[in-house]
C-alpha cells in the first residue's frame, strides 16, 4: 500500500513537471496557447520545449537506471556512471573525435555511446579476469577513469578550440535538443529499464550477498555482467544526447531507497520516476531563473550532487567509526 501511495504522489508530479517545462521559460506560454497548437506557441513547443521535456525525462530514467544497477552490483552506494568509467569513456572518445576528426562534428553523439559502451566493456573484461568481484569492477572503474582523464587532459592541452568544444560537452545540457535526436537513444533507454526490470528478482538474491546468491542457485557473476552492460547501454545513450550530465546515478537512487528501501525491484522504477522529475525540474529551473540567460542543467545538478557527495562520504566515515 505504502508503494502504491509513492507512486501515486510521483506520477502526477511528474505530469506536472512536464508540464510546467512546456508552459514556463523566457516566454511563458498558457495551456490554451499550447491546446491551440498555433504560430509561436506550436514553434516553441515543438521546437524547443517539448524536446527538452522528454530529453529530460529520458536522461532521469537512463543516468538513475544505471546508477541503482551500479549501486547494486558493486555494494557500493557511491557508485555512478561519473565514478565508474562510463562518463569518461565518452569524455575520451568525443576528444578524440575533436581532435583527429574535426569534422565529424554530427557523429559527436553516436561516438560518446561508443566510448561510454566501451569503456564498460573494458571494465566488465578486466573484471572478468579478477572474478568479477563487487569491489573489483568498483576499483577497476575508478582506474580508467583516472587514466582516460588523464588522457583527456593532455589532448586539450594541445588546442584552445578543441578544449572549449570538449567543455560544452562535459557541461552537460538538453539545449538545442531535437526530436529526431531522441527516438534512438529513447529506446535504447527504455529498452535498458525493462531490461533491469527483468533482473531485478535476481537482484533482490544478490543483496543477500554473492554466496548467498550462488547457494540459491544465482549466476552471480553472469548476473553482474548483464547488470553492467544494462547499465552501461541506458548512461551511455544518455551521453549521446544529453552530454556527462553527473550526479543523477549517484543521487536519484539515494532518494528512492529513502522512500522504499533497498529492493532493486521496487528501487528501479522508483528511481526512474524521481530521476525524471529531478531533471526535468533542474532543467526548467536552469532557463528560468536566470532568463534571458540559461544555466546548463549539468551544472545545477552538480551544484546539488556534489554537496550530497560529501554528505555521503561523511556518513560512511561515521559509520564506520561507530
Amino acid at each position: 500500500m505504502k508503494l502504491r501511495r509513492i507512486y501515486m504522489i510521483l506520477l502526477p508530479l511528474l505530469m506536472l513537471t512536464m508540464a510546467a517545462g512546456l508552459c514556463f521559460g523566457s516566454a511563458p506560454l498558457s495551456l490554451s496557447e499550447l491546446a491551440a497548437l498555433k504560430g509561436t506557441a506550436r514553434t516553441i513547443l515543438f521546437g524547443i520545449r517539448l524536446p527538452r521535456v522528454l530529453a529530460g525525462a529520458l536522461a532521469g530514467v537512463g543516468l538513475s537506471t544505471a546508477g541503482v544497477l551500479l549501486q547494486t552490483v558493486t555494494a557500493n552506494d557511491l557508485a555512478s556512471p561519473n565514478i565508474i568509467g562510463i562518463n569518461s569513456g565518452a569524455g575520451l572518445a568525443v576528444i578524440l573525435m575533436l581532435t583527429f576528426a574535426p569534422g565529424a562534428g554530427t557523429w559527436l553523439p553516436l561516438g560518446a555511446f561508443c566510448g561510454a559502451f566501451g569503456a564498460a566493456l573494458v571494465i566488465l573484461a578486466a573484471g572478468s579476469r579478477l572474478g568479477s568481484s563487487r569491489s573489483g569492477i568498483l576499483l577497476i572503474g575508478i582506474a580508467i577513469t583516472t587514466l582516460f582523464n588523464a588522457v583527456i587532459s593532455f589532448l586539450s592541452l594541445l588546442d584552445e578550440g578543441i578544449l572549449a568544444q570538449y567543455n560544452h560537452f562535459t557541461v552537460g545540457s538538453l539545449r538545442a535538443i531535437r526530436l529526431g535526436e531522441l527516438p534512438v537513444p529513447g529506446i535504447v533507454i527504455l529498452a535498458g529499464f525493462c531490461a533491469a526490470l527483468a533482473l531485478s528478482g535476481r537482484l533482490n538474491v544478490l543483496c543477500l550477498g554473492d554466496a548467498a546468491a550462488a547457494a540459491l542457485g544465482i549466476r552471480v557473476k553472469g548476473l553482474r555482467v548483464a547488470a553492467m552492460a544494462c547499465a552501461a547501454a541506458c548512461a551511455a545513450a544518455v551521453v549521446s544526447f544529453a552530454g556527462l550530465l553527473g550526479f543523477v546515478g549517484l543521487v536519484v537512487p539515494h532518494i528512492a531507497r529513502a522512500l522504499v528501501g533497498e529492493r532493486p525491484g521496487k528501487l528501479i522504477p522508483v528511481s526512474a520516476l524521481v530521476g525524471g522529475i529531478l531533471v526535468i525540474l533542474a532543467d526548467l529551473l536552469g532557463r528560468t531563473l536566470f532568463a534571458p540567460s540559461e544555466l546548463p542543467v549539468g551544472i545545477l545538478m552538480s551544484l546539488i550532487g556534489a554537496p550530497y557527495f560529501l554528505i555521503l562520504l561523511v556518513r560512511r566515515k561515521h559509520h564506520a567509526g561507530n
